[in-house]
């Protein structure tokens, strides 16, 4: 096998997210595009309070020398003659903006916000661009709009919403040129991130988001990016917003759109009519839940972090390990657990995941009243997801998850379960992102495959401890401001012609829900055609259904037709209470998608929104199962807003909503 080092062209970014590692690679150094294709804008990460038409310069005035007019829907400044300002006629002071801008020649323009008149002159916070650089600066401004002081915004990288004061450590470590050994080298994988900087003689994006004394700006949604402490820790300044060009250039604007976000909504609570509603507990004890008759009365119970929960109506509980809540706006919890017989003694234990611990292993003490002992079974872990399920045919399940650069499984020693689980490899060493993790038969030879953000691995026929897997390249997620992939990726056949596909989101902190419909041609060969369910803001989604940090995911049939459905739901301040995530305020959505066979449509199949609940959303993933007994499914949440049973009712025969 050949293997070569990485490093000099390309480099590690280390980025800690709370209690997580998340690892990913970027290029150190690209070149400005200079083709003159088309470049698709995806628009403002957030729905606007007002989207400039460009038609006239209504509500807008001018300061400096440029000059400014509106013509064929642009906002266009001219600086030939000195830079200047165009300036909003009234104030905000939480904001989002966002506008589409072209240069001519030189680029140097860019975004104040909280403009406020000072002594002699005008101050304000400010996201800019001079020629390929992307910063965040105080400005100082005089009577007539000239910058006299330009101070540069200290960094402020991190998962807050107040930065801490200058004398504590704000950004996140990072280690460039590490000499990692990947067997698949980053620039193999199929989703590539894109780092070019200002896009020449093309439109490119640009948008901020103030919110306190942190300022978050985007160069192109997905290339460079800035976060800034507004100077002196100010959360009180209040001001009007401005657009620049500088001396010597020509800018082009579209799409001008700001929005005040320290107004927020939160809908009227709808369960839909599908459901009943049982909220557990309003405490964040978990974004997870497992499954089983845990003290054997022969009723389901369920577990969710620290809890014991006793079917079948679930208003007692226990402890497993002692007990806390934790911080929805700063903490993070125990995330994914499993429920299996691990010992062999009769009684359901549990195996818990979590990017600071690994997996951890709790034993069922059966009739002993008293807490459960744990063990550490596998000492690492790199992905947010795993999934409990049979990869070896032995008839018990396996932990499939992904650390130190591998897609593994891990399984016990039957006889000795509490000590370190053995390790597989499924993939060779590579780039792979910590979103997104699927297991089902891909190739339809019997076997389950492994699925990832960057395509899926093909258990070989020799049996599945014979690794590396067969790897085929596939994006199955995508770019966007935190990294590519999702959570529990489904895989069953969609559109009822025999063949498996593919379904999930695309970025698990941003936006998009797709299904990949797989084609074999009659040599054999697999490929996947995307079909885009639910995009961003400015797209058309289906249902007109849209929201954003899908991070929680599963199948199930909901609806009892016989064919696989998608359930999904938005993870709340999924990076904390904070604006790193695209519409982290947006509503806390559950929905499930249900799969309908059409031949009309794209693919043979579309997925149709249905609303489960509108103020709770989802965890790390979604536990659908039939909790009662009474053939119909039921889904568990367990979110940063408690943990929730959605009981299904009973349908008619005419299959009443």
């Amino acid at each position: 096998m050949h293997i070569r080092i990485f490093h000099g062209k390309l480099a590690v970014c280390f980025q800690i997210f709370g209690a997580g590692l998340f690892i990913g690679w970027m290029a150190i150094a690209q070149s400005v595009s200079n083709a003159q294709e088309p470049i698709a804008l995806r628009g403002p990460s957030f729905v606007p309070d007002t989207k400039v038409d460009g038609t006239n310069l209504n509500g807008w005035q001018k300061l400096g020398a440029a000059e400014w007019k509106a013509e064929k829907g642009e906002i266009v400044g001219n600086g030939m003659a000195g830079d200047g300002w165009l300036v909003l006629d009234h104030s905000l002071q939480d904001v989002g903006a966002y506008a589409a801008f072209r240069c001519t020649g030189a680029c140097d323009t860019g975004i104040l916000v909280r403009m406020a008149k000072a002594d002699n002159g005008w101050t304000g916070t400010y996201l800019g661009i001079k020629g390929m650089d992307l910063g965040a600066y105080s400005l100082t401004l005089d009577d007539h709009g000239g910058i006299v002081a330009r101070e540069k915004l200290r960094d402020a990288r991190g998962q807050f919403r107040f930065a801490p004061p200058q004398d504590e450590p704000t950004t996140l470590p990072q280690v460039l040129n590490d000499p990692t050994v990947y067997q698949i080298s980053p620039d193999q994988v199929p989703i590539q991130r894109i780092r070019a900087g200002v896009r020449s003689g093309q439109w490119n994006e640009l948008e901020l988001l103030l919110d306190e004394n942190v300022m978050r700006g985007y160069l192109n949604d997905t290339g460079q990016e800035v976060s800034a402490a507004t100077e002196n820790q100010d959360i009180e300044s209040f001001g009007q917003i401005a657009l620049y060009v500088g001396k010597g250039s020509e800018v082009h604007f579209k799409a001008v759109s700001y929005k005040d976000i320290a107004v927020r909504v939160q809908p009227e609570e709808k369960v839909g009519n599908r459901f009943r509603i049982q909220r557990i507990t309003p405490f964040y004890y978990n974004w997870t839940a497992a499954a089983a008759d845990f003290n054997h009365d022969g009723k389901v119970d369920l577990i969710s972090g620290a809890y014991l929960y006793y079917g079948p109506d679930f208003t007692k509980s226990r402890e497993i390990y002692p007990a806390r809540t934790f911080n929805p706006s700063t903490e993070y919890s125990v995330w994914i657990q499993h429920a299996y017989d691990f010992n062999g003694d009769g009684w359901a234990d549990i195996i818990a995941t979590n990017l600071s611990h690994g997996a951890v292993l709790y034993i069922n003490p059966g009739n002993s009243s008293r807490r459960w002992k744990q063990y550490r079974v596998v000492p690492t872990m790199q992905a947010e997801n795993s999934i409990l399920i049979d990869i070896d045919g032995d008839g018990k399940p396996e932990l499939v998850y992904i650390a130190n650069g591998y897609m593994r499984y891990a399984k016990p020693d039957p006889a000795h379960p509490t000590d370190t689980w053995t390790v597989h490899n499924v993939s060779e060493k590579g780039p792979w992102p910590a979103h997104g993790i699927g297991v089902g038969d891909v190739n339809g030879d019997g076997k389950p495959d492994i699925v990832g953000a960057d395509g899926w691995w093909e258990q070989p026929a020799s049996g599945a401890d014979q690794g590396p897997w067969k790897y085929n390249p596939v994006a199955f997620g995508r770019w966007g401001r935190i990294g590519p992939g999702g959570a529990t990726i489904g895989i069953y056949d969609v559109n009822g012609d025999g063949l498996n596909d593919v379904i999930t989101q695309l970025e698990a902190h941003g936006f998009g829900l797709a299904w990949f419909e797989q084609k074999k041609s009659s040599s054999g060969e697999i490929t996947f055609v995307q079909h885009m369910v639910m995009d961003d803001y400015n797209t058309e989604n289906a249902g007109g259904v849209i929201f954003s940090e899908l991070h929680g995911s599963a199948v199930g049939d909901v609806d009892g037709d016989g064919i696989p459905d998608f359930i999904v739901g938005k993870r709340q301040f999924s990076h904390r209470d904070d604006f790193l995530d695209p519409d982290v305020y947006g509503p806390p959505y559950l929905y499930w998608y249900k799969t309908v066979r059409d031949p009309k449509s794209p693919g043979g199949a579309r997925l149709e929104p249905e609303l489960i609940h509108n103020d709770s959303g989802a965890g790390d993933n979604l536990l659908p199962l039939d909790l009662n007994g009474d053939g119909v499914m039921d889904i568990v949440a367990a979110t940063k807003r408690g943990l929730y049973i959605f009981w299904g009712k009973p349908q008619s025969k005419a299959g009443a909503k």
